[in-house]
């Protein structure tokens, strides 16, 4: 666990009390950030937490929900992450999915794609590969092009004149999108199929922003309300933004 974040964590803890004119907690503002870090970072349940940290399961769920929540509310919004965008030669879209909890009647949750439940979350990435944005989660079985639409994702490039690749997944997009050539790789030509090959080189790279998402367990498998899922996510990208600054 980074020990810049636990400090950023802190510290934002501290002045989250100070506003609300908190004046005595069970856990410092420190202590309350290790747990909400442990349950992020590694995914312990709610009780094993509170056993460790010897408070009650009501109160430590209290305390990593605050702190959840004051991290969100400092995540980057899309208008931020396009400008940040600007300065780079082009940026990365991707969209991956968060495995959830949930039975086979849930559909609006099912990707086909991945043949299981979950969230699709949109990823913005920078030419290195870096972790510039990530999207509110939409149910698992909107496919990547249309909830790039609903966020918003592709007007926004577009209007800044941002160039951006990605997959297959996004035919049709239009715009800055630069998607590779379509169709069975025998049926395309020599020249696609060289376009195609340095395409893929370009984009693998956006793997590395979503790792950067899924280095934190909570999010490798999800038991939470899904309404819950945008907070956690957008938590995790401003400790991430914070901690590579």
């Amino acid at each position: 666990m980074s020990s810049s974040a636990l400090r950023f964590l802190a510290a934002r803890l501290r002045e989250h009390r100070l506003r609300l004119g908190t004046r005595w907690r069970r856990l410092s503002a420190g202590r309350q950030a290790l747990l909400a870090l442990a349950h992020l970072r590694n995914g312990h349940p709610y009780a094993q937490l509170a056993a460790g940290f010897g408070i009650g399961t009501t109160t430590a769920y209290r305390y990593i929900t605050e702190a959840v929540d004051v991290l969100a509310a400092l995540a980057p919004s899309l208008a931020d992450a396009v400008r940040a965008a600007s300065r780079k030669a082009f940026v990365l879209l991707d969209g991956t999915l968060l495995p959830i909890d949930r039975i086979a009647a849930d559909r609006p949750f099912y990707s086909g794609k991945h043949k299981k439940h979950g969230m699709n979350v949109q990823v913005v990435a920078d030419p290195s590969g870096r972790l510039l944005w990530a999207s509110p989660a939409l149910p698992g079985a909107v496919h990547d092009v249309r909830a790039a639409r609903e966020h918003g994702v592709i007007d926004a490039l577009v209007g800044a004149g941002i160039v951006c690749w990605a997959d297959k997944g996004y035919q049709g997009a239009g715009g800055t999108v630069r998607v590779p050539y379509r169709g069975r790789w025998e049926t395309l030509s020599a020249g696609q199929q060289a376009v195609n090959r340095s395409h893929a080189k370009i984009r693998a790279l956006v793997e590395q922003a979503i790792a950067t998402l899924k280095s934190w367990r909570l999010l490798r498998k999800l038991r939470c309300s899904t309404t819950r899922i945008t907070s956690l996510v957008q938590a995790v990208l401003t400790l991430h933004l914070a901690s590579s600054e």
